[in-house]
């Protein structure tokens, strides 16, 4: 079976940046829905027509991946408002009650640095701004089930970071997890 929109296909893969560091490795194979929320576009359009056991090699610059770093993403938040057990890197689903009114509350924000007494709070994606180098391989390919179509996706988005609600239309810029 050829991969086309609303099918679930299962890959592997190794993401690098251009200087061929490893970003991400995936040995065994997840399930992910093509035509749903679980890739990024740019990975889907480069899946079409393929079949199990192909192969491919390709470099997605980060307006094709992850977006370009929007340093409007980053907030200075009082450290009163998280946990007592914090460190950077650490993620959040919005920003805690009391934090920047202005701040999107439908993202993922990762913890980039603590001071005694601020956080500082990035909204982009830690791909952000990265042109990657992306090797993939797909393992297998079956059509989708009207409950997997109807959801969206197999919940196995590593590519998305919005939280979107239903029939939202998405925010510019979009970023992905």
């Amino acid at each position: 079976m050829k991969i086309t929109d609303q099918c679930v296909v299962g890959l592997t893969w190794t993401l690098k940046d251009t200087l061929g560091e490893e970003l991400d490795v995936l040995d065994e194979p997840v399930e992910f829905l093509v035509g749903g929320t679980d890739l990024l576009a740019s990975l889907e359009k480069a899946l079409q027509g393929h079949v199990a056991g192909d192969s491919l090699e390709f470099q997605l610059e980060p307006q094709d991946a992850f977006g370009d770093y929007d340093d409007r993403l980053l907030f200075l938040e009082p450290r009163h408002l998280f946990p007592e057990q914090l460190e950077e890197g650490m993620g959040f689903e919005g920003l805690p009650e009391g934090s920047n009114p202005t701040a999107p509350r439908d993202r993922l924000y990762f913890v980039s640095d603590i001071y005694p007494d601020h956080v500082v709070m990035d909204g982009n994606h830690p791909l952000a701004g990265i042109a990657l180098r992306i090797r993939l391989k797909v393992h297998s390919v079956r059509e989708a089930t009207i409950s997997e179509i109807g959801q969206g996706t197999l919940g196995t988005g590593f590519f998305r970071m919005q939280v979107d609600e239903p029939g939202e239309a998405p925010p510019a810029p979009r970023t992905l997890h």
